[in-house]
């Protein structure tokens, strides 16, 4: 089992990140509810808990003009949020550069297109 593991950032611009490895499951998830980039890129496994506090904190952030973006680029990842239609609400991208640039773009009033 991999070890989970939590590193967080100020990105500047108003965009915070975290960075998750491991798996991530009911005893771990709720870390990463303050966050606006979340990192899945070292994630080997995510649950049912994961996707709840994802979408808790989408309902958070977005009343008060914030916005929610993941970086994932493991196929298996996706396809959870695929299957549970997930990827309709949360802005999902390759890489942490690409949703970097569009959160960065929400705070000058432009988004860029979803990747």
């Amino acid at each position: 089992m991999t070890e989970f593991k939590l590193a967080t950032a100020d990105l500047g611009n108003g965009v915070s990140s975290v960075s998750v490895a491991g798996e991530i499951d009911l005893s771990n998830a709720p870390e990463l509810k303050d966050s606006v980039l979340v990192d899945l890129s070292d994630a080997t496994f995510i649950d049912s808990t994961t996707l709840g506090v994802l979408m808790g904190a989408v309902k958070r952030v977005r009343p008060g003009g914030g916005e929610l973006a993941i970086v994932c680029h493991d196929q298996n990842i996706r396809k959870i949020f695929e299957i549970t239609l997930l990827d309709r609400i949360f802005n999902i991208f390759d890489s942490a550069g690409a949703g970097v640039a569009h959160l960065k773009a929400l705070e000058g009033g432009t988004p860029p297109a979803r990747s």
